[in-house]
């Protein structure tokens, strides 16, 4: 599992060196050291916490979740989900698109393909999803065979740029006597680094795949769903090898090329500018070597997107089916697979297969993970009463806001596309919840004992009849709600007093128990739901399973605008009670003669 999210996050090495020179030139190192000390001391302590807290793969998002009740929290989630939608399928996108560069600037590339970026980029996101469709054991069989080779490769050229550097100790001294020309002191390079720092974000890539993969790492026999003590373990281990391994390279990585490579060969268009290690490789490997390194780039950079794709697969079911706004078919892997490759092909041609158009909205959609991340785990140490740690993760939180805003100021073209993604996240998912408004809503049905001998010593005495009753802990007149028993219940056995409260109105499904008490001369049979005609429609339906008659349910009219009504059983779970409840009788029992009968006055 190692391998499937270092997929994402070592494949970093083959831009992030030269991402560094460009921002802080001569300075790469020293920005190098303060994004290794946010990595080891920031970004692993709040995923190490994040998996005490969310063992299950839901990440940082199922910990905000859980602060924020009713529908702040189901739009807050999305957001959330929309900067994680971001940051995965950019990571789809950018990482082909930038294997493609390495393709087309190997100088064995054949002619025609140095003006085929966007077409070798839909070639690999196209093969990418056919190793998804084939099945996810096999995605991560590739991940370990490409991240122990790009590994070995990086290993061996880092090994070489060191000897190159060690055994020419002027070149150590031309470089610390540029550094020093160019700024007055130490603290003015240490000045300068902490402000640059925050555009080498995306060599933290990673945290949040490794993650949302959690379900997928072997745990204890011991383990249990409340506390999977061996696979939070395992998970750990995972996050913090994969972070001190990354560490190192990176060190190696910005030293060697800041030292080797002359500063003009990093900017744009020049044979560093965003393969600085495989210039290194070119240069003392030779052609053969660099492209050997070449291969092993481009097939990492292309499977990159795999650790993103599973982020996408874990997350999307977990929230948008329960929270109906998804259909029920986004559940299964090889359809979303299909929807989500759709997606990346489109981004891909928007962007034209551009790796700097698209670097924006991947750190943007990345840092606003951490940052959640950080603020959950400050939020969750602060409730258990551990004052240190809650200073700890806050000062985290104020780091990674910095990083936010600072890359945010510098490339506000990434918020705007992530802002397209919320957008686009909230409209399909609202739309989903709207068109979905109708179905059951409810998952199971459980009566408890009592309710059960009331049910059945009702339908004993004649026809089965409820009466949709305001509940008494209720104020008010609840439209659609009768008071008492009309005059048109035909003569039988008693009527039974249905009286259902909305327990969370944003909640799209839920498994409802139906108690049942008895005074005043009446039964009265009450529940809680996430709406009230659904409930009452799924009710009405398992009482006819049960007891093998057709009951009668009967409601008031209610007063006011259908529009309006219909909002309100939309927002708050009520409104047009009684044909809502028809109207989810209607389609989930085809048959009139079967389905419950619907009396209104």
């Amino acid at each position: 599992m190692m391998c499937l999210t270092g997929v994402d996050y070592f494949s970093t090495l083959g831009y992030q060196p030269g991402i560094a020179a460009l921002a802080a030139g001569l300075l790469s190192p020293l920005a190098t050291v303060v994004l290794i000390a946010l990595t080891l001391f920031g970004a692993l302590p709040v995923y190490r916490r994040v998996t005490r807290e969310s063992p299950h793969g839901e990440g940082s998002i199922a910990m905000l979740e859980r602060l924020l009740p009713w529908w702040p929290g189901k739009i807050f989630v999305l957001v959330l989900l929309a900067f994680a939608a971001t940051d995965f399928m950019i990571t789809i996108t950018l990482s082909a698109a930038d294997a493609a560069a390495h393709v087309v600037e190997n100088p064995f590339a054949p002619h025609w393909s140095h003006s085929a970026n966007l077409s070798i980029t839909l070639v690999l996101i196209g093969i990418l999803a056919a190793v998804f469709l084939k099945g996810f054991r096999e995605a991560i069989g590739i991940a370990v065979v490409l991240v122990g080779a790009y590994l070995a490769v990086n290993v061996v050229v880092l090994a070489v740029a060191v000897w190159h550097v060690v055994g020419h100790p002027v070149r150590i001294r031309d470089w610390t006597e540029a550094m020093t020309a160019a700024h007055s002191s130490p603290w003015a390079m240490a000045g300068v680094a902490l402000l640059v720092f925050p555009k080498l974000a995306l060599g933290m890539s990673g945290f949040e795949t490794g993650v949302a993969v959690m379900p997928q790492v072997q745990g204890d026999p011991s383990d249990t769903y409340q506390r999977p003590e061996g696979r939070i373990r395992g998970t750990r281990r995972l996050l913090t090898t994969a972070a001190v391994t990354m560490s190192c390279l990176l060190l190696l990585s910005s030293v060697t090329t800041t030292i080797l490579i002359p500063q003009n060969a990093f900017k744009s268009g020049g044979p560093a500018n965003g393969r600085a290690l495989a210039y290194l490789a070119h240069q003392y490997l030779g052609q053969a070597g660099g492209t050997v390194y070449d291969v092993s780039t481009i097939a990492i950079l292309w499977f990159a997107g795999a650790s993103a794709l599973a982020g996408l697969l874990n997350l999307v079911p977990r929230y948008l089916p329960r929270y109906g706004m998804a259909p029920e078919w986004t559940r299964a892997v090889r359809p979303l697979v299909l929807v989500l490759m759709a997606a990346a092909v489109l981004i891909t041609l928007w962007f034209h297969a551009d790796v700097d158009r698209q670097s924006g909205a991947y750190a943007t959609g990345m840092l606003v993970l951490m940052l959640s991340a950080s603020f959950a785990s400050t939020v969750a140490v602060h409730r258990r009463g551990h004052r240190w740690a809650t200073v700890g993760f806050a000062s985290i939180t104020t780091v990674f806001g910095y990083t936010l805003v600072a890359n945010v100021v510098e490339r506000p073209d990434g918020i705007k596309i992530a802002a397209i993604f919320t957008v686009a996240i909230l409209v399909t998912s609202f739309g989903s919840r709207v068109h979905r408004a109708f179905e059951l809503r409810v998952g199971d049905v459980r009566l408890d004992p009592r309710a059960r001998r009331v049910v059945r010593r009702a339908a004993a005495e004649g026809p089965l009849q409820l009466i949709a009753h305001q509940p008494a802990e209720q104020h008010g007149n609840s439209p659609g709600f009768m008071p008492q028993a009309p005059a048109q219940v035909p003569v039988g056995g008693p009527p039974l007093l249905l009286e259902v409260s909305v327990r969370d109105s944003s909640d799209f499904t839920a498994d409802v128990t139906v108690h049942a008490t008895e005074g005043d001369g009446a039964a009265r049979l009450r529940v809680q739901g996430p709406t009230i005609p659904n409930t009452i429609a799924a009710i009405l339906l398992e009482l006819r399973d049960l007891t093998g008659e057709v009951p009668h349910v009967y409601f008031s009219w209610t007063e006011g605008g259908p529009v309006g009504r219909l909002l309100r059983f939309l927002v708050f779970g009520d409104g047009e009670v009684a044909t809502v409840t028809r109207e989810v009788l209607r389609r989930a029992e085809p048959d009139p003669r079967r389905r419950p009968h619907v009396h209104v006055s």
